[in-house]
């Protein structure tokens, strides 16, 4: 069947994920890191999804795309993450081809889902530090639901056409996939054929779907900078930068490794180097963020305590006017 949806005649049946390491010591070690470390992730954001929820408050455009990028955050983990533990205690780390596939096109379309979100998060600072008099009048309830559905057709659109360039190279044998899932420059090493045309297609890709991105953010926070030192009280600029601060960071921490990993050639790639560099902007920028943004955030850490001391919450609707608190 693999043969007649990608028509590749790949021999392969089955990948097998090399991971991190085959010593019983380390595998043990490894398994309750990554664990703790997966249900620290799982626990910080959807934390962060509860309180957006149950707070009044919160039911704002900016805490709308931070619960949408917790989501993103959670599912993007839970793509890779569970099977890296069941690998880890037993001999056989095996993935089937169809199921490569759509771990690789699922892992694709909600990194790209997050590429562009970090971008529709930028420029919703930029109408509140720059247009607050219009803040909600541009992003009004239609407006952020058609930014995420954007996101989301971007995303899956995106990932099609990486994973149909990758999987419909012949893939005869080697099968060891020397990663912890099924990622794009790691399986096409494995490829019976000459992937000079994938490196050119990943390049053009990273370019539309990670630098285009990136420069909108990047003229965001100019349009914005340009704003915050034109205001006279220092504690005024000093707050309007407060709340930018913690998304340049985690669009630092994303977007670096990315770009690093998807717009290099692939002759220049390292295994070792390679997965560092996923798992950095894959599981733990994913477990930072919702640090980043509650510890920097003092509405988010009212929501926490309002919930711990159990209070009534009014739970109302999403939009309810523009937030310019710290985030």
């Amino acid at each position: 069947m693999q043969e007649v949806i990608w028509g590749n005649h790949s021999s392969v049946s089955e990948f097998i994920l090399l991971g991190f390491s085959n010593e019983p010591q380390s595998k043990l070690l490894l398994f309750t890191f990554f664990l703790l470390l997966y249900l620290s992730t799982l626990l910080g954001n959807g934390l962060i999804i509860t309180l957006i929820y149950l707070d009044s408050r919160l039911h704002t455009p900016m805490y709308f795309f931070l619960s949408m990028l917790s989501l993103l955050d959670m599912s993007y983990v839970t793509t890779t993450v569970p099977q890296m533990l069941a690998h880890l205690p037993h001999p056989k780390k095996t993935i089937t081809y169809l199921g490569c596939v759509a771990q690789m096109y699922i892992f694709l379309a909600l990194g790209i889902a997050e590429c562009i979100l970090y971008a529709i998060m930028a420029y919703d600072r930029y109408v509140a530090i720059c247009h607050p008099l219009h803040y909600t009048l541009i992003m009004n309830r239609l407006t952020c639901v058609a930014m995420v559905v954007t996101c989301w057709t971007i995303g899956l659109l995106g990932a099609l056409v990486y994973t149909v360039f990758t999987m419909h190279l012949p893939y005869c044998g080697p099968n060891e996939i020397n990663h912890f899932f099924c990622e794009v420059p790691a399986v096409l090493k494995l490829a019976c054929a000459d992937t000079s045309l994938n490196d050119q297609v990943d390049f053009f890709l990273g370019f539309i779907l990670l630098l285009v991105p990136l420069s909108l953010i990047l003229a965001s926070y100019i349009r914005i900078f340009a704003a915050i030192l034109r205001i006279r009280s220092t504690q005024g600029r000093l707050k309007s930068f407060s709340t930018c601060v913690s998304h340049i960071t985690v669009v630092i921490m994303f977007y670096g490794p990315a770009m690093i990993m998807y717009m290099r050639p692939g002759s220049k790639s390292s295994s070792k180097h390679d997965k560092k560099l996923a798992l950095f902007y894959n599981v733990v920028s994913a477990f930072l963020n919702p640090i980043i943004y509650s510890l920097r955030n003092k509405n988010v850490k009212g929501a926490f305590l309002k919930v711990i001391i159990k209070k009534d919450h009014c739970l109302q609707g999403p939009f309810e006017g523009p937030s310019h608190r710290s985030i």
